[in-house]
């Protein structure tokens, strides 16, 4: 099973692909979607939107997982994390792959077993859980791969209960 877990924003989407085989994860790719402040809005999301249609072509995930908005005190911050969900929820869409929304709580807790983990823990979790050299970098890629972690330990319990 393969999982393509999103950190979405508009200056910079976290990605990770995260493999579950025999028992055992795999990260297969991740990093980080950055755009330009200085580019239109539109262009910009365009640019996340194109990026995460090739990752979801290049490695076929059975799911889309997404961090869920978090509403801060910065409403600007949070429509523009909207608009980057937006576009991946289409690219998976067009797609017809399943997507998946965990808070941060649920993907830290998930992770790290505790909801308010910081991000240098989330790293190191997701360094020894995929097996990883080093901590993944930047944050926005360590959080992502943890989004996939979590579905990937979620999903065999949503395959169990019915919605």
């Amino acid at each position: 099973m393969i999982v393509l877990g999103i950190d979405p924003g508009l200056a910079a989407t976290g990605y990770g692909v995260v493999a579950q085989r025999d028992g055992r994860l795999l990260a297969l790719d991740g990093g980080v979607i950055g755009t330009p402040a200085a580019a239109a809005p539109a262009a910009r999301l365009a640019t996340i939107h194109a990026r995460i249609e090739g990752l979801l072509a290049e490695h076929d995930p059975v799911a889309l997982a997404l961090e869920a908005l978090y509403f801060g005190q910065n409403v600007r911050t949070a429509f523009a994390v909207g608009q980057a969900r937006g576009v991946a929820l289409l690219a998976a869409g067009t797609r017809a792959i399943a997507c998946v929304d965990y808070t941060p709580q649920q993907v830290k807790s998930a992770v790290c077993g505790s909801g308010r983990a910081g991000k240098g823990q989330v790293q190191e979790m997701v360094q020894r859980l995929l097996a990883l050299p080093e901590p993944p970098r930047p944050d926005h890629a360590a959080d992502a791969l943890a989004v996939a972690i979590c579905h990937l330990n979620h999903a065999p319990l949503r395959e169990r209960v019915p919605a």
